[in-house]
């Protein structure tokens, strides 16, 4: 009886770790909006990298997409909560979409594809681990669900170009959701996390014991 007893606050305290308080709503709202803003711009300048960067090694422009990933990455870290970084990334999406860019609703399918891929990274660690290590496995499993999408996806899908096309794309797509997505978004919340904005959230919490 005694250990049923001693049990049950732990998994009581466990439970309302992963509760989403108001404050996390509000707070990835304004993430997914200030993010969806980079989109935009990066909609310009990450694209004409890419075209850049493709017409040199087909498949190369992959390098460009990072930015685009970063949502996913920073609402896991600064949420820790189930669902955080697919809303962030989704809401991104959804405003890029609505200032206006090239790709319409696919920008959110896409969104969602990326979402889910840094969610699963922060469930694989049940949402008790943020380091910068997990922070770049979710920018590369968000570029793997960008590059599944994109395989599959639209009137002429990446699944009709050729093995070494898709293979060099997914390589950069990789390597631009580590450094891009994964390294930067971690930074960025430190960054963030040293200004005091996120006093009310773990990870502002763990910049102050740091000092």
């Amino acid at each position: 009886m005694h250990t049923t007893t001693s049990a049950g606050p732990k998994a009581a305290a466990s439970t309302g770790r992963l509760n989403w308080r108001v404050v996390d709503i509000v707070v990835a709202a304004v993430l997914g909006v200030a993010i969806g803003l980079v989109f935009w711009a990066w909609n310009t300048i990450g694209y004409a990298w890419f075209e850049a960067a493709d017409a040199l090694t087909p498949g190369f422009g992959g390098i460009a997409v990072g930015i685009w990933l970063i949502g996913g990455v920073v609402g896991g870290l600064v949420i820790r909560k189930p669902g955080a970084a697919l809303l962030v990334e989704v809401v991104a999406a959804v405003v890029s979409m609505l200032i206006g860019n090239v790709w319409g609703v696919s920008t959110v399918l896409e969104g969602i594809a990326q979402g889910l891929g840094a969610e699963l990274v922060f469930l694989l660690f049940l949402y008790r681990r943020f380091t910068l290590p997990v922070a770049m496995l979710a920018g590369v499993v968000s570029a793997l669900g960008s590059w599944i999408f994109e395989l599959f996806y639209g009137s002429s899908p990446n699944i009709l170009k050729t093995v070494e096309f898709n293979l060099i794309y997914l390589g950069t797509l990789v390597v631009s959701g580590a450094l891009l997505a994964g390294l930067v978004g971690w930074l960025l919340v430190r960054a963030l996390a040293a200004t005091g904005a996120l006093s009310r959230f773990a990870a502002g919490r763990e910049a102050r014991e740091e000092v």
